[in-house]
């Protein structure tokens, strides 16, 4: 009995420390710029991270009580225990977070690649890697991968409009209006998948022209909930 209760904590520790997985891709200007990727802990702790792998914030979405489609932009701070590198360790770790909850931070050594030195190695269970600038200079030091969720961008040869932008996320891919396109709304996104978004023209009302025209703001597609703000 005694064993079988130990076995069920240590795999509710286990699922509590390492279940985390991609939840959100944000983008914000019109859908011209990307924000950030959101992990989502096993507490629904939300932590956005650049495309470089650094902690931007973390906490819990606000959701409106008038339009349940509405959550605000900035995050509810986490409250819980957070925990920081000391002096332990590489020093490319120190002073970063070590753990936010239940959810467990590694950074890559001090002595690594140095597109990857003191970046975000893993967050629980989900591994990070990034790109090298022998892959691309534009690309180098941007996250190649979260778990198996594979991060592709625009290289330095593609139009000029979209070059280096966020391309694939894991199947999902994402186009952008080139710069050929209307001048109002060149570098916006086309499509995430299936969905597109068309947005007003300098053709069209001035008042409206770069707005979005047709398209939903916040919809889940493979999976990943995608957000334009």
């Amino acid at each position: 009995m005694r064993r079988q209760i130990l076995i069920a904590v240590l795999t509710l520790l286990f699922f509590n420390g390492y279940s985390q997985k991609l939840s959100q891709v944000t983008f914000s200007g019109g859908g011209a710029t990307f924000s950030w990727f959101s992990l989502l802990t096993n507490q629904n702790i939300l932590i956005r991270i650049s495309d470089d792998g650094t902690i931007l914030e973390y906490g819990t979405e606000e959701q409106s009580l008038y339009n349940r489609n509405y959550y605000a932009q900035k995050l509810l701070p986490y409250s819980g225990k957070v925990d920081y590198y000391g002096i332990e360790g590489d020093s490319a770790s120190k002073g970063k977070i070590k753990s936010i909850g239940a959810c467990f931070f590694t950074y890559y050594s001090s002595k690594d690649y140095p597109e990857r030195a003191g970046k975000m190695k893993s967050a629980g269970s989900l591994s990070f890697d990034y790109y090298r600038k022998f892959e691309d200079a534009l690309l180098g030091g941007k996250i190649k991968n979260i778990g198996s969720n594979a991060i592709a961008y625009y290289t330095s040869f593609d139009n000029e409009a979209y070059k280096g932008k966020l391309k694939m996320v894991g199947n999902t891919l994402i186009s952008y209006y080139s710069s050929f396109d209307d001048t109002m709304i060149k570098g916006k996104l086309k499509s995430i998948g299936a969905a597109r978004y068309i947005w007003y023209t300098s053709y069209d009302r001035r008042e409206f022209s770069g707005s979005l025209k047709s398209g939903v703001q916040r919809q889940i597609i493979n999976g990943i909930t995608y957000i334009l703000q």
